[in-house]
């Protein structure tokens, strides 16, 4: 089973991460939704706490939406809502595309991007993983330098300001171990691009004004693409915005469970 953390009542509602990040990036907006919601934020496989795919299973668009349906079997619920944020984000979206959640919320998801934006977002997040894989003594004084956690934690957060050295340093080490980065990789994510038919329950797509990961003109296409969906800048938010702007983005994915006949 995928490590996860699992509050609240009322109908289900899963949160997916990034790549190389872990359930606690969901932590800030948590107790919001369980105050509505079965909520769960889980560690997706190779990530976080979370067993790498077994043997022979590829981490490509149909092994990981295998993965996750099992999951939801495996915790008891059927057809959840669920939202996510970048990789997490886009296999929300392929999720309500094949019909397999009530709706779908997607914080900055991949997929939209121009090869040049793919190639930039990849190449920094591998920076930040080669970073993690140092030692951690070494993690520990550089993010004990606020100026360093300001700048470094500004390609992530709209408010890196707010981050602490401790919590900077236990994303790293996570974006170093995880296996599932290289996995994700390997499988597509380097030619990977929305085309999957347009889902037929209600979605949300969010986009931080200050994401320098996968930057805010990836909105337009994902407009273009999506053009049933709803639309949502989160103003002054960063590519992981939870911790930027919690009741935001907990009012936009409370907005959008609202509007499933079966919320």
């Amino acid at each position: 089973m995928l490590t996860h953390d699992r509050r609240g009542s009322g109908s289900p509602l899963v949160l997916l991460h990034g790549i190389g990040h872990r359930l606690q990036a969901w932590e800030p907006v948590m107790d919001r939704l369980a105050a509505h919601h079965d909520v769960i934020a889980v560690d997706l496989p190779g990530f976080g706490a979370s067993p790498m795919l077994p043997d022979g299973h590829r981490y490509d668009v149909p092994g990981a939406l295998a993965a996750l349906t099992d999951a939801f079997a495996e915790f008891g619920v059927e057809r959840p809502h669920v939202a996510g944020n970048s990789l997490g984000g886009m296999l929300a979206l392929e999720l309500a595309s094949r019909g397999l959640v009530r709706s779908a919320t997607a914080l900055a998801p991949a997929g939209f991007w121009t090869p040049w934006d793919r190639a930039w977002a990849i190449r920094v997040l591998g920076v930040v993983r080669r970073l993690g894989r140092t030692p951690e003594r070494f993690q520990a004084a550089l993010c004990g330098r606020r100026l360093v956690r300001v700048v470094g934690g500004s390609l992530l957060f709209g408010k890196p300001s707010v981050l602490t050295a401790e919590v900077m340093v236990a994303d790293l080490v996570a974006m170093g171990a995880g296996t599932g980065f290289d996995a994700v990789l390997d499988s597509g994510a380097r030619e990977y691009l929305w085309t999957s038919a347009p889902p037929a329950v209600p979605v949300s797509v969010a986009w931080g004004t200050r994401d320098r990961i996968l930057w805010p003109r990836q909105a337009g296409k994902a407009r273009e693409l999506l053009p049933d969906a709803t639309h949502v800048w989160l103003p002054g938010c960063g590519h992981v915005p939870m911790g930027d702007d919690p009741e935001l983005v907990a009012s936009t994915i409370l907005a959008t469970c609202a509007e499933s006949p079966a919320a």
